[in-house]
């Protein structure tokens, strides 16, 4: 499951809202929602993220929010270590082959600790 798939399953949940019914509203497929949900497709487009921020008429931050889970979404991360460090690189390969083995408690840290020692970077590069 990805950061947004939680978030709206979340809202859904909050407001007794079934995925058939969010996404008929939305005119999405149920297919498409439970994929996003799960992690099986990656983060959506913009205008979808405003679709979803009106249909739980999240405002300001809530709606900022859900615009950062989604930057934060992509199931298939590609990481780019070309001239960095080789340690950059050890780091990148180590991450792509144990996270499929670590606890939430050790990702928990992993993030606290990246974010500790720089400063929040949930916003991906432009």
């Amino acid at each position: 499951m990805t950061p947004i798939g939680q978030k709206i399953r979340e809202l859904r949940a909050e407001r007794g809202i079934t995925l058939k019914k969010m996404a008929k509203d939305l005119g999405v497929t149920a297919a498409y929602f439970s994929a996003l949900e799960h992690g099986h497709r990656g983060k959506p487009g913009s205008g979808l993220i405003q679709q979803i921020c009106g249909y739980f008429d999240l405002m300001w931050d809530a709606a900022e929010e859900l615009q950062r889970l989604a930057d934060l979404s992509h199931p298939r991360v590609v990481v780019d270590t070309s001239g960095l460090s080789p340690k950059a690189t050890e780091l990148a390969n180590l991450l792509a082959e144990k996270i499929e083995v670590m606890d939430e408690n050790t990702i928990e840290w992993v993030i606290a600790e990246i974010r500790g020692r720089h400063g929040s970077i949930d916003r991906p590069p432009h």
